[in-house]
Order: C-alpha cells, then sequence, then structure tokens
C-alpha cells in the first residue's frame, strides 16, 4: 500500500521523532510492567505456599452434633465442596496401630477419608482395606506402601477386641496431617463406631448386646474440603446454616490475603491508569504536532490523487509503527530489570518462585490496551489530515 510505505520512509527519515515517542512509551511502561510483574509474582508465590496445604481448603465441623444422611444429602450437591466425608463421634477415632506380625503398637488418630480427598498423594486411593498413614506413624512403626498393619480397638474390659486387618496405599508427605494418623474409608470408622456401642459383628466374632440390623447411621459432623480459596469463606457459612453447626476453618487467613492481592489490583488499576492518560496526552500532541510540522509534504501527497480518508491513514501507520518498537523495547528491558530485581530480592521467596511474573495471556492484553491507546491517540491526527485543503497549505507555504 503506497501510504504506509510513504509512511515508513518518512518514519525512518525522521527517526528522531521516532525515539521521543518510543521513549515516552519505555519510560511510562516499563515501571508499570515490573510493577505488575512483581505483584504477580509475589502474590502467586504466596498463593502458592498457601495451597500447597490441602488443610488451608479444610473446613471441620465442631461439637457432638446427630446428623443422619437427610442432613447431610444437599451438600453433596453443592459446587462449592470439592470432598466431603461424614465424621463418628471423637470419642471413637483413636485406634492403637502396630504393623501386622510387629510387636511394637502406637496410638493413633483415624480420620475420615476416600476418592478425591485432597490429603491424599495424587494416584492413591484409599477404598477396601486400604489406608494411608501419617509421616510420623510411618517412621515409629516402620511401614512403607504396601505394608500391612492392624488396627486394634482400646475397649479396656472387653472380652475381645476389634481387629480391623489394613494395607497401606500411601505414606503421607511430612505435613500434611500432623501427628500419627490414618486416613481410612468411612466404613471403617463406622464399624469402630458400631464397635464400641456395643453392636454385634458376626463377622469379626465379636458379640454385643445390640443387634447391627436396628442400628441407624449417625454421624457427629462432616469434613470438608472447598474447590477454591474463594469459595472457603462463603462456604463455612452456608453450611452452618444447613447444619446449625459450629465450623473451623483457615478463613481468616485466606480472607486476609486474597484481600491483600484486590487491594493491589485496584493499586495497580489507578497507577495504570494515570500513566494512560499520561502517556495518551503525550502521544496526542506529539503526532498531531507532527502531522501539523508536515502539512505541506502531506498536501503533496494529496495533490497526487490521494484521497483524505487514504491520507489519513498516513499518521496511524507510524503511530502502529511506534507502538510496536515501545512495546518491543518496553518487554526487553522489562525482562533485564526483573532479572536485576530477582538477583537481589528473590531468594526469600516460598519454594524458588519467580520474583516477576506476567503471563502470556496478561501480556498480550497489556500490548493490545497500549495498541489501542496509541492508535487512538493517533486518531486525533489522521482527523487533522483528513481535513487538509492542499490548496490551501501550499499557497501559504509559498
Amino acid at each position: 500500500m503506497l501510504i504506509a510505505r510513504l509512511a515508513w520512509r518518512d518514519l525512518m527519515r525522521d527517526r528522531f521523532f521516532l525515539f521521543c515517542n518510543v521513549a515516552i512509551m519505555v519510560g511510562i511502561l516499563v515501571p508499570l510492567l515490573v510493577l505488575l510483574g512483581v505483584k504477580n509474582g509475589v502474590y502467586s508465590a504466596l498463593i502458592g505456599e498457601m495451597m500447597a496445604d490441602p488443610a488451608t481448603l479444610q473446613i471441620d465441623t465442631q461439637g457432638n452434633a446427630a446428623l443422619v444422611d437427610g442432613d447431610l444429602a444437599p451438600l453433596r450437591e453443592w459446587p462449592e465442596i470439592a470432598f466431603m466425608t461424614p465424621k463418628v463421634r471423637s470419642q471413637f477415632d483413636f485406634m492403637n496401630v502396630r504393623a501386622k506380625g510387629g510387636r511394637r503398637m502406637r496410638p493413633a488418630l483415624v480420620v475420615p477419608s476416600g476418592a478425591g480427598d485432597p490429603t491424599l498423594p495424587e494416584g492413591a486411593e484409599i477404598s477396601g482395606n486400604a489406608v494411608a498413614v501419617s509421616a510420623q506413624l510411618a517412621a515409629q512403626l516402620e511401614l512403607q506402601t504396601g505394608s500391612a498393619l492392624q488396627l486394634i480397638s482400646q475397649a479396656e474390659g472387653r472380652p475381645r477386641q476389634l481387629v480391623l486387618s489394613a494395607t497401606v496405599a500411601a505414606v503421607l508427605p511430612e505435613g500434611a496431617v500432623s501427628g500419627r494418623a490414618v486416613l481410612a474409608p468411612f466404613h471403617m470408622l463406622d464399624l469402630i463406631e458400631a464397635f464400641y456401642d456395643s453392636y454385634s459383628l458376626p463377622e469379626h466374632g465379636i458379640t454385643g448386646t445390640r443387634d447391627l440390623t436396628e442400628r441407624v447411621p449417625s454421624y457427629e459432623g462432616v469434613r470438608v474440603y472447598a474447590r477454591t480459596l474463594a469459595d472457603v469463606a462463603g462456604l463455612q457459612a452456608r453450611i452452618e446454616r444447613q447444619l446449625s453447626i459450629g465450623t473451623t476453618a483457615r478463613t481468616r487467613e485466606i480472607e486476609s490475603l486474597l484481600g491483600l492481592g484486590r487491594k493491589l489490583n485496584l493499586a495497580l488499576g489507578l497507577t495504570a491508569a494515570l500513566a494512560a492518560l499520561g502517556l495518551g496526552a503525550a502521544l496526542v500532541l506529539g503526532f498531531w504536532s507532527d502531522v501539523s510540522r508536515k502539512r505541506v509534504v502531506l498536501a503533496g501527497i494529496a495533490l497526487l490523487g490521494v484521497p483524505g480518508h487514504v491520507l489519513a491513514l498516513f499518521p496511524v501507520v507510524q503511530a502502529l509503527i511506534t507502538s510496536v518498537a515501545g512495546l518491543a523495547v518496553s518487554f526487553l528491558l522489562y525482562l533485564g530489570a526483573g532479572r536485576i530485581a530477582a538477583a537481589m530480592f528473590g531468594q526469600g521467596l516460598p519454594g524458588g518462585a519467580a520474583l516477576t511474573v506476567i503471563p502470556p495471556g496478561q501480556g498480550v492484553a497489556i500490548c493490545a490496551g497500549v495498541l489501542v491507546l496509541v492508535l487512538g491517540a493517533a486518531a486525533v491526527a489522521a482527523w487533522s489530515a483528513q481535513r487538509l485543503d492542499p490548496a490551501s497549505v501550499l499557497r501559504e507555504g509559498a
């Protein structure tokens, strides 16, 4: 296209104008990019550190409630819940644990679990007689994946104790669960509770005072995991309303971090808006003054038969070239500044996370926003070019 070639050649001949506009863009964009990158990097590192602990998303009920299946059924349909399991009464969730054939025995908390439990390592399946054990219990009893163990009740004075055989499906990493714990399918805990309630368990050779067929399942509470950090506060309140029971969760810590993110976004947004106003004003004046300075040249091009709407593309093409050059230089300088900042301040981030991060999608959005801003500034110059009267301009020049 003729007008594009003319605009390019004119811009290359008058490179000082290009240099000035690129310098203006770089001076405004690079600090904003660095601020955005640092905000993303630090905030993502904090979120990642919080999400690395599955307990962050956990909501536990408190107290000794008496819930039935009908109370819990509505919760299973809630989209905010990633995993949920009932809990038995707390006085019945401790068992003695030993490796099969071993002589050492340790008391351990038995926690209801199952498929989808975020506490479990990826790929671990808890079903049937498969269980997961905490790192501390595994170390004390020398357990590993595939080991056979026994859960033995603690009912003193009973003629026969309940003994449940299980297989270690996974050893939990350090910090996943504190102390000695066994994560087991809920049916195991339900069986333990039935034993302590003196029900007969013929399959285990235990005769009690009550018939198991008459037992109505009752739950002390629920153990729930939210899908996202943003769901925790609302889900906790909703569970309390639905079940009329108190809960515990790390809501205050989560809300504090999410609130920090919102405040940082607001501050950065206001800064970016002010910077955009300044950049837009500078570019409008720059492009408009350049068209005014080249009125004679543009009038000559118009006398060659170039219509006004095509002539208006002259400053637009130059603005497009300027914006691409400004963005390229800005991102290159941002990468350099990011490496310097990481070398000076990035060592303290959790998990070795990067100090400055701008995701590809965000980078594309920034480029699109800058292009719109620059082309909008060029529109004023384009309007001025389109209104040129070649005869009047050349007469004034003569």
